[in-house]
């Protein structure tokens, strides 16, 4: 019996050696895992663009008329008629200085020809205007000669009460009637 006995306990403990525990019962423990470092991403160096060339700016061109233009006589003179007292030839102090300017301009310019034409209101008749249109336009062209113009370069023209730039009759039109009038022929950069 002795041996029945010893041999159940052998049984007994190589089934329960056997035996193993149902999969839920079992306690596992997670794998330990490699700490693997987050991936570094470098940046790639930075693409200079392509050299562009180095553009120089322009100046900026003079605001104004094309120089040696009639429209730069009238602007750089300032005024291309002076004007004068009722039935009067003689020049203003003003009429004066706008003929020094024109007179330097023309003396800037010397290949330019100028017509000076003189201008008389609607009053008086017409032979008399003729006149005094006449006398204006030598008092002008007479004063451009003195500041240096040499006179075959200028031309008068008396155009009396024929060409009134206002065509009102009153006092105002009038006043910008009685005029001379410097007109580029041929410009001064030819």
């Amino acid at each position: 019996m002795k041996i029945k006995y010893i041999l159940m306990m052998v049984i007994a403990l190589t089934v329960s050696a056997c035996a193993s525990t149902p999969p839920e019962q079992i306690e596992q423990t997670p794998p330990q895992q490699e700490q693997v470092p987050p991936p570094v991403f470098e940046r790639p160096a930075p693409v200079a663009p392509p050299q562009q060339p180095i553009v120089q700016p322009q100046p900026l061109a003079e605001p104004g008329p094309t120089p040696g233009s009639a429209a730069d006589f009238k602007y750089t003179s300032g005024e291309d008629r002076v004007y004068f007292a009722y039935n009067r030839s003689d020049l203003s102090p003003q009429a004066r200085d706008v003929l020094k300017r024109q007179a330097e301009w023309l003396n800037k310019y010397p290949g330019t020809i100028v017509v000076v034409g003189g201008n008389a209101d609607e009053r008086g008749t017409r032979e008399y205007n003729l006149a005094l249109g006449a006398r204006r336009a030598d008092a002008a062209k007479a004063f451009l000669v003195s500041q240096g113009v040499t006179p075959g370069r200028i031309t008068t023209v008396s155009y009396g009460k024929e060409r009134p730039i206002d065509g009102r009759s009153n006092e105002a039109a009038w006043q910008l009637n009685r005029n001379a009038h410097s007109a580029v022929l041929t410009g001064g950069n030819s």
